[in-house]
């Protein structure tokens, strides 16, 4: 049977979901992912779904992309373009747990993965004394202020570079305790935005964190965060970040931020493999 490589491009409210990547009797992006391919596509197995990197359970995407080999042509009758009735299929049995953004085909050369240039993530903080409303913990960490904006910057700005993340991720299970996690780190900056989403019932202020790397390893960006927002509350010292960078230890750090105000809103491509994913400004 001839196949077509192709690349999805993908929203999704991770809320729901055991996270990306497969697992065992839970459900996970992929998971549902595969069975609405399977069925669309008639397939009496299962298709191999790969990803630009695999976010934990609660992190949310607007721009996750997969590739995925499929029968070519998908539809024996040939009618219409394949890529738009391909989305509309997928959409309608995902009903908005996950959205197919965009569908093209492209090279079998192309792999989602490996492909890719880069990775960029968000992170929402809310600012405020007030407890959190359980709608606005899926999307955003409330945090007490005032958190000392520029400070935070200042603390975001040593990780740019090539560095050993070490000290904020998670080694995979199995992994050499002693291998380094490098990392090339793009951007990564800190903005006050006023509540124009409507996060908060009383308008307190949003913190948005935009970060962007070549690859991230294990809970990375939350780890991050976590011990930026300890800088900006004035619980740690800039310093203390500084050492971990060059003497790597996990221990006593903060514990990672929740997940539910994590997004990934970019995957950086050549044109040739379709572009950016997303819309990182």
């Amino acid at each position: 049977m001839v196949h077509r490589r192709w690349r999805l491009d993908l929203a999704y409210d991770g809320t729901s979901f055991r996270g990306f990547a497969e697992q065992p009797g839970q459900e996970t992006v992929v998971g549902v992912l595969r069975d609405a391919l399977q069925r669309t596509a008639r397939l009496t197995s299962a298709p191999d779904i790969v990803g630009a990197g695999r976010t934990d359970a609660g992190v949310h995407a607007f721009a996750q992309v997969v590739h995925v080999d499929l029968p070519d042509p998908i539809y024996a009758d040939e009618r219409g373009a394949e890529g738009d009735r391909l989305m509309r299929s997928l959409n309608k049995q995902l009903a908005g747990r996950i959205v197919v953004v965009r569908a093209l085909a492209l090279d079998d050369t192309f792999h989602a993965r490996f492909s890719a240039t880069w990775r960029a993530y968000r992170y929402l903080v809310v600012e405020s004394d007030r407890p959190a409303l359980a709608l606005t913990s899926v999307s955003a960490w409330t945090v007490p202020g005032p958190l000392d904006l520029d400070l935070m910057n200042e603390a975001a700005s040593i990780f740019l570079g090539n560095h050993d993340f070490r000290s904020f991720c998670r080694r995979p299970a199995g992994g050499p305790v002693g291998e380094p996690l490098r990392r090339t780190v793009l951007e990564a900056r800190w903005r006050r935005l006023s509540d124009e989403w409507g996060l908060t019932v009383d308008g307190s202020p949003v913190l948005r964190f935009d970060i962007r790397a070549n690859a991230f390893c294990h809970q990375m960006v939350r780890s991050l965060t976590s011990a930026i927002v300890a800088v900006g509350q004035g619980k740690w010292d800039i310093s203390d970040l500084s050492g971990r960078l060059e003497a790597p230890e996990r221990r006593g750090l903060p514990s990672p931020a929740p997940a539910g105000g994590l997004s990934l809103i970019g995957v950086g491509y050549s044109e040739l493999a379709g572009g950016a994913s997303g819309f990182v400004s």
